[in-house]
């Protein structure tokens, strides 16, 4: 199996080129270059590979939660190949993809929502890939449900957000945190594989992103506010 995965929503971009289990990948913490970087990224795997578009079966994107304007573009991209191709495209999460960073059997991911919030999934290690065990939600770090049990391994910058607070609150009931921990392509890849053996590829105009949080994009109006 051939694919292409694009992964944008964090200040992290990434572009993997999944073939028969073997992954490249391009991979940098980019804030403001996701869009100059992710199509070229893309072309340079395929050529490194000998590989063309049409040799591809399907294309994976992390479909959030994250950045508003990081998740739309990955959804755009990856639609417009896939459209392009005529192939189906394969949503991944993008909390799933960080939770894959992870090596304990059960992880919490987190990431920094700002505004004072996290996005938060709770997952456990399921063969080659990862399972959810709640849903995903967007929480202020001390508001969050604490886990049941303990040896609990946390990645992602959601550890970091407001001084901590989310790992405070969660305490004895982590085995380690890596707060520094992004979503990678490369897991978007390995997920997509999984779900698309499953024969869980979808049309791509049917894909949407995942944003959490309603108010994803400030009016104008409360743009203005703010900078008074």
């Amino acid at each position: 199996m051939r694919l292409l995965a694009f992964e944008t929503a964090t200040e992290a971009c990434s572009v993997a080129l999944w073939i028969d289990g073997q992954v490249l990948e391009r991979f940098d913490i980019a804030p403001r270059r996701h869009t100059e970087l992710a199509l070229p990224w893309a072309e340079q795997l395929l050529a490194e590979a000998g590989m063309r578009r049409s040799q591809l079966d399907a294309i994976a994107v992390g479909r959030g939660p994250g950045a508003f304007t990081g998740v739309r573009l990955a959804i755009a991209i990856s639609q417009g190949i896939a459209l392009a191709l005529e192939r189906p495209l394969i949503p991944v999460s993008t909390l799933a993809a960080l939770a894959m960073r992870g090596s304990g059997a059960r992880r919490i991911a987190a990431m920094d929502a700002r505004m004072g919030d996290v996005y938060l999934g709770t997952f456990e290690r399921d063969g080659g890939g990862i399972a959810s065990i709640t849903p995903e939600v967007v929480v202020k770090p001390e508001a969050a449900d604490i886990p049941q049990g303990d040896d609990w391994q946390g990645v992602g910058t959601g550890f970091a957000a407001a001084d901590g607070a989310l790992q405070g609150r969660f305490g004895a009931r982590l085995a380690s945190v890596d707060a520094l921990a992004l979503p990678h392509a490369a897991d978007v890849a390995r997920l997509a594989a999984l779900a698309f053996a499953r024969g869980e590829g979808l049309a791509p105009e049917s894909v949407e992103p995942a944003y959490l949080r309603n108010d994803v994009a400030l009016t104008l109006a409360q743009q203005q506010a703010l900078r008074r």
